[in-house]
């Protein structure tokens, strides 16, 4: 296909589901903004300003200042550069991890032997894992760890680990017993060149959508440990930091330093989470067809189709 036919492809499946082209259009721009903070920000995200402390929304502040007079704007649109830092790395961490783990367990369930006896403990550890709340479970780790960085990192990929790993597992339950993997198998592959080349690939769509809308959840999670002093210190500009910085003055009337951040976080969480619908459907290929099916009016007018 040419790049015009992927371009009128691409704008009648936005026409069709206008949410995917939203959820696309709010991680672009968040993105760029993180990108271009330093080209944009009119101010520095972590010099403060005494004499200007909690000044209201104006033109030469955009988003007005906070309790120590440091730009919300500038400091709004640098944070996305932590958040989504922390988010993805951890998120494509504990995607990798959890789905390794979850292809072998869920191929060799319940067949007898050792790797069944394996993923049985396995199995029962993510039980474990998952039985603590998320979030406490998180403030636990970073206290035991130290707050770094690093840690939080950590921190987010073990808590997230536990969903990648039922998640394939369940999808390897699917497939493992399909006509290509037995094929695969009479052919001679063994079992590990079978899992990789045949049983993950085709049990990913689901995997795909859910680390997007993991990468939403990641930031959250950043946010919230940061909210509470345990995940990045000021004055470097998170959205959970600079949250907890200003809600104490939204009792006196000073409501801007925590909304803007507030709506910053709520709309990039959105945004990834519409981001991982449009995945679910694109990557499994009966809803990919589904959704072709709509667009044939289109196309018997003439525009292509990739699918029939």
């Amino acid at each position: 296909m040419s790049l015009r036919s992927y371009t009128d492809l691409a704008l009648r499946i936005a026409l069709a589901r206008p949410r995917f082209a939203l959820g696309y259009i709010i991680v672009f721009l968040v993105t760029i903004l993180a990108i271009l903070a330093p080209l944009i920000a009119p101010y520095s995200p972590i010099e403060a300003d005494p004499a200007r402390f909690l000044e209201p929304p104006s033109w030469d502040h955009l988003l007005g200042t906070d309790a120590v007079g440091m730009d919300i704007f500038s400091r709004t649109i640098y944070a996305p550069r932590i958040d989504l830092t922390i988010a993805v790395v951890a998120t494509l961490i504990s995607a990798v991890i959890g789905t390794s783990i979850g292809a072998f367990v869920g191929f060799y369930s319940g067949v007898r032997g050792l790797y069944s006896a394996i993923g049985y403990g396995v199995m029962r550890a993510a039980d474990v894992l998952q039985a603590f709340p998320v979030f406490v479970f998180a403030i636990a780790l970073v206290a035991s760890l130290g707050q770094s960085l690093q840690t939080v990192i950590i921190a987010i990929a073990f808590v997230n680990t536990p969903i990648y790993l039922r998640l394939m597992r369940a999808q390897v339950l699917a497939v493992r017993g399909m006509r290509f993997v037995e094929a695969a198998q009479v052919a001679g592959l063994s079992d590990f060149a079978t899992i990789t080349r045949h049983v993950i690939p085709n049990a990913m769509a689901p995997v795909l959508a859910q680390i997007s809308v993991n990468i939403g959840w990641s930031v959250l999670i950043t946010a919230g440990l940061s909210f509470i002093g345990a995940g990045v210190r000021p004055p470097t500009p998170e959205w959970g930091s600079m949250i907890a910085m200003g809600f104490q003055n939204v009792v006196t009337g000073q409501w801007w330093p925590s909304l803007y951040p507030g709506l910053a976080l709520a709309i990039t969480v959105f945004g990834f989470a519409l981001v991982g619908s449009s995945v679910e459907v694109l990557a499994d290929p009966m809803k990919r067809r589904a959704l072709i099916a709509e667009l044939r009016p289109a196309s018997r007018r003439g525009l292509p189709m990739t699918e029939r």
